[in-house]
């Protein structure tokens, strides 16, 4: 997991109450990061700082409210029931897979490749949807569900580029272990050296950084405010991503970004016309 992020663990009586919910909330993401096999206690105390009482306690409360549960063969905890239920109630608000899904399926129509919609979650993008295209050979380097961290993949990198600089270096950062045990081939350089070349050419290039031979292209998606809330990407074999094609298929993404922020821009303006106005 990502380096250790101290939090005190005595709450000032004034705001024990509050300060103790939004701990417990903080955990969530942690839980999260890996939805199949959740986060062990230890894990979880040395993320955060948290004595292990503390962490236990703060569980229990998410348990309690159906928002966690544990694992009674491994003791992992891990998202429970409530969590999928609350997605998808805000899933009906905000609706990025509906603002989406035309567009993907577009994508792959005319790439003939896999379209892919992710969302920025803190320091990670996770795979949200995804649209196979006609060709038969295609690459599996990412599925529904997947998270990498940012940096990783052609929509992550896509995201990461679109941030300032210190939010670049603060996620880094924050996922240097995690790059460290789990893509060796990719070191903090090479992921800098790729926020520069997506920045000045205005698309992200995935040069088989998962797997070898799988490729991607991806540009961000930005709410109305300005804030990158996600990326749309094409991924294929190594031998079908050749410079040319790279340049139509980001292209093509362009027209189906465009597309996808106007209907975020109607949607926001109905739901909430003060935070941009």
């Amino acid at each position: 997991m990502p380096q250790s992020r101290r939090v005190q663990d005595r709450d000032p009586p004034q705001v024990a109450g509050a300060q103790s919910v939004t701990r417990a909330l903080k955990l969530l993401p942690l839980l999260g990061r890996d939805p199949q096999r959740g986060a062990s206690l230890p894990e979880i105390v040395a993320y955060t700082g948290l004595s292990r009482p503390t962490a236990r306690r703060l569980l229990l409360s998410l348990i309690h409210a159906g928002l966690a549960e544990q694992d009674a063969l491994t003791k992992r905890y891990l998202l429970g029931e409530e969590t999928y239920v609350l997605g998808s109630l805000a899933a009906q608000r905000f609706g990025l897979i509906d603002m989406a899904h035309e567009a993907i399926a577009r994508l792959a129509q005319g790439t003939a490749d896999t379209a892919y919609l992710s969302m920025r979650r803190d320091g990670f993008a996770v795979c949200l949807h995804k649209e196979e295209g006609a060709y038969p050979i295609r690459t599996q380097a990412l599925q529904v569900g997947f998270r990498h961290p940012l940096g990783v993949g052609a929509g992550s990198l896509a995201i990461l580029a679109a941030l300032p600089d210190d939010e670049v270096d603060e996620m880094l950062a924050q996922n240097a272990r995690l790059l460290a045990t789990e893509y060796p081939r990719v070191t903090q350089p090479a992921v800098l050296n790729a926020v520069a070349e997506a920045r000045a050419r205005g698309w992200a290039l995935n040069p088989g950084m998962v797997l070898e031979n799988s490729w991607a292209v991806g540009r961000a998606l930005r709410r109305p405010d300005g804030r990158v809330v996600g990326a749309l990407s094409v991924a294929a074999i190594d031998s079908r991503l050749g410079p040319e094609r790279q340049h139509d298929i980001a292209a093509q993404l362009d027209t189906a970004v465009t597309e996808v922020e106007a209907r975020l821009a109607r949607l926001y303006a109905r739901h909430m016309p003060r935070a941009i106005a």
